[in-house]
């Protein structure tokens, strides 16, 4: 067969289909239940024209078929070797012994009304856990993620503690010690990990009842120049900054459509900043042009969302920050707006008279989240971070006496399906 060009690109057959393998593999990474690694990998033959297609099994999720190499498994997966959050939360770490840090970290942080946490072993590629605190329900979700990735590659043995609460714990001048936490901020010194939230919509991308970015990307109803030009905000009262808003948008009613959807921190405002509106649907927010993100507890761990909904988000100066917020740019993926939401009125009519450029931040938010926070970005971070810290522990990983192990959950699987070779003349 001989190669042809395209009339307008000058591109070979062999090119075309080298970028329809591409595509193939980005579908099944993103728009299946699997999540594991794509279904064939295409090989060039020594015959002009001819390919060949290696045939792997692609499993459900729930399947414990792990690759034996990780090494291996992460080039499969599509994930980068290394990620510069990843070197900068571990640079200060190395021969860490975790015998003397988990003792430590239990005896200054073990504050059973205040703060929540696990620690984790990992050995032979199953998983064992003792929490501490009363407030540890949130165990499931660290419990998912590597239940999920020791389905999908056998992970090396390790040992790490997981931050169960909201705020970050180790705080900077203090001393160094190794916890992961679903939040960062500037004043501590957190090993930041994937929020619970995101990592749990990753896990449940396809049966997932609430909310994940490829389901906002796909229930958005109205294109850009049909949505109001108004900045939209609801939530509840976890910050003095939340009330602000209301105050703002109440300043500036042609602004914005602002509403508090229940109180807890500050009861005694309730009157004041009330009354508190029904929760609507997420999508129906992207009926209106600019969204605004304001911190909650931490960090508002809606932003993947609203940068995923093609509307303009003006983001809140803080000092907390989640594992991708340093690939962020001002004015390129969001317009930001001071701490005390003093200038948030101004960006508002910023943005109405300069349509054009709103959209375009609009547009580049979307393409930021398609190309850093699908569920194969989240996957792939978890498990380049995890063996990353493997790499750094001196310490034997034991499992001690009393732990709890964190069983797979029983799925009838065939893992030992062969792969097949295809010869095609394409």
């Amino acid at each position: 067969m001989t190669p042809f060009k395209s009339y307008d690109s000058g591109v070979t057959n062999s090119d075309w289909i080298e970028r329809l393998a591409s595509l193939v593999i980005a579908v099944t990474l993103t728009h299946t239940d699997s999540l594991r690694p794509p279904a064939f990998a295409l090989a060039r033959s020594d015959r002009q024209g001819y390919y060949e297609l290696e045939v792997r099994p692609i499993h459900p999720d729930q399947c414990n078929c792990p690759e034996k190499d990780i090494s291996l498994w992460l080039q499969q997966y599509g994930c980068p070797i290394l990620y510069e959050k990843i070197n900068l939360d571990l640079e200060p770490f190395s021969n860490v012994n975790m015998t003397y840090a988990v003792g430590q970290i239990i005896e200054k942080y073990h504050k059973p009304d205040t703060t929540s946490f696990c620690h984790y072993v990992i050995k032979k590629n199953k998983i064992y856990r003792d929490c501490y605190g009363k407030h540890v329900g949130f165990n499931m979700f660290s419990d998912n993620i590597l239940l999920s990735l020791s389905r999908r590659v056998i992970l090396p043995d390790m040992e790490l503690v997981i931050n169960l609460g909201d705020w970050p714990l180790i705080r900077k001048n203090t001393e160094l010690l190794s916890v992961f936490s679903w939040c960062g901020s500037d004043d501590t010194m957190d090993i930041v990990m994937p929020t619970y939230d995101l990592t749990e919509s990753t896990l449940e991308n396809m049966g997932r009842v609430t909310l994940d970015v490829l389901s906002v990307q796909g229930s958005v109803e109205l294109a850009w120049a049909a949505r109001e030009a108004r900045a939209f905000w609801r939530g509840r009262d976890s910050r003095a900054e939340r009330l602000a808003l209301v105050d703002v948008a109440r300043a500036h009613p042609d602004l914005f459509n602002v509403s508090l959807t229940n109180f807890f921190f500050f009861l005694d405002k309730q009157e004041q900043y009330g009354p508190k509106t029904p929760h609507i649907s997420f999508f129906k927010f992207f009926d209106y042009k600019y969204q605004i993100n304001v911190d909650g507890t931490v960090a508002s761990y809606r932003l993947p969302y609203l940068l995923a909904g093609g509307s303009l988000v003006m983001k809140q100066e803080s000092p907390y920050y989640e594992h991708y917020y340093g690939l962020l740019r001002a004015w390129e993926h969001y317009v930001p707006m001071k701490r005390d939401l003093s200038d948030l009125a101004a960006r508002v009519r910023w943005a109405r008279s300069h349509d054009d450029d709103a959209h375009r931040i609009a547009n580049n938010a979307k393409n930021f989240v398609n190309e850093n926070l699908l569920p194969q970005h989240v996957i792939c971070y978890h498990a380049v971070l995890l063996l990353e810290w493997s790499k750094r522990l001196q310490s034997e990983v034991k499992v001690r006496d009393g732990m709890t192990p964190v069983p797979q959950q029983k799925f009838d699987c065939d893992c030992k399906s062969k792969k097949q070779k295809k010869r095609e003349d394409l």
